[in-house]
């Protein structure tokens, strides 16, 4: 199934008592989000901790995925630095009937465009079947996309390259190729991108804002007044004053103390900044009672 416009969470991971990665939790975590409104989620991305995930256990969820009844809503995160590594989880996703992947550039060492141009064309090469949505965040990769080296891109692949999320905010208001899809990575940039021509977003906060983005998203559409962007936006605000994971972790554990469980050298926030957390959403309204699934 193609990738289509619309919200798009970056699901999270969710830990058994030993740090084992908990398959079940997290597959039911993302189909709740889908059933919250949702049009997909992102398994194994960079808020799912999948760079502390083990190649074993990522093929254990990617099985589990291949087998949930919102199969066709999952996109496959494939972040890892070893080119390799990813060709054989691409791969395995393939053969559990998931081709959609959000894939990131390496880590850790400098490189520049043509670099880039390399480590795609050579996964395609492999497993020519997929559909990739680029990621583009400086903050995490070291490595910024240029519009020419998307352009080219799509121009050599343009059934495997189709989109990109922009968490780096360089590229959703700039770039402009037909039927490229582009999600910028925050609730904030939403309602603006969506003016833009962009195709929605993929955020870690739709995790618990998926009923207010999806509002959002639906009002533009149907060209009705935008009543819930603002406080969209300020609960995205709060959010950004902390670690977005360890704030996710904590603001879920109030309902469930499974999302307690996170992997080292992550964690939780601090009781001081829970308190204040949890004070700046009250002040909106925004209650964990109310917003996450059951």
């Amino acid at each position: 199934m193609a990738v289509k416009p619309g919200i798009y969470a970056a699901s999270m991971s969710i830990f058994n008592e030993d740090l084992s990665l908990n398959v079940d939790f997290t597959i039911g975590h993302a189909e709740r989000v889908v059933k919250d409104g949702c049009h997909g989620v992102v398994l194994l991305g960079s808020t799912g901790i999948a760079q502390y995930i083990s190649s074993k256990e990522k093929k254990k969820l990617i099985d589990k995925a291949g087998t949930s009844k919102c199969r066709d809503n999952f996109i496959i995160g494939t972040g890892s630095n070893s080119l390799l590594e990813n060709v054989d989880l691409i791969k395995h996703s393939l053969s559990n009937g998931i081709n959609r992947f959000l894939l990131m550039p390496p880590a850790y060492y400098s490189y520049q465009d043509d670099g880039v141009y390399r480590y795609y064309s050579n996964i395609i090469e492999k497993v020519p079947e997929v559909s990739i949505i680029l990621y583009n965040y400086l903050k995490l990769c070291g490595y910024k996309f240029s519009v020419q080296v998307i352009e080219r891109l799509v121009k050599d692949f343009p059934k495997q390259i189709i989109g990109v999320k922009d968490s780096t905010y360089n590229l959703f208001d700039v770039l402009k190729i037909p039927n490229f899809l582009i999600f910028p990575g925050s609730e904030r940039k939403l309602l603006q991108g969506l003016q833009l021509g962009n195709s929605g977003i993929i955020s870690a906060i739709c995790n618990v804002t998926a009923q207010l983005s999806r509002k959002v998203y639906d009002d533009f559409h149907n060209k009705k007044e935008q009543k819930f962007n603002e406080k969209l936006c300020s609960i995205r605000k709060v959010f950004d004053n902390y670690n977005l994971i360890s704030g996710l972790h904590t603001f879920m554990s109030v309902e469930n103390e499974k999302y307690k469980r996170i992997l080292p050298p992550m964690s939780l926030l601090s009781n001081v900044e829970q308190k204040e957390l949890m004070s700046k959403l009250k002040e909106l309204e925004f209650f964990p009672e109310k917003n996450i699934a059951a």
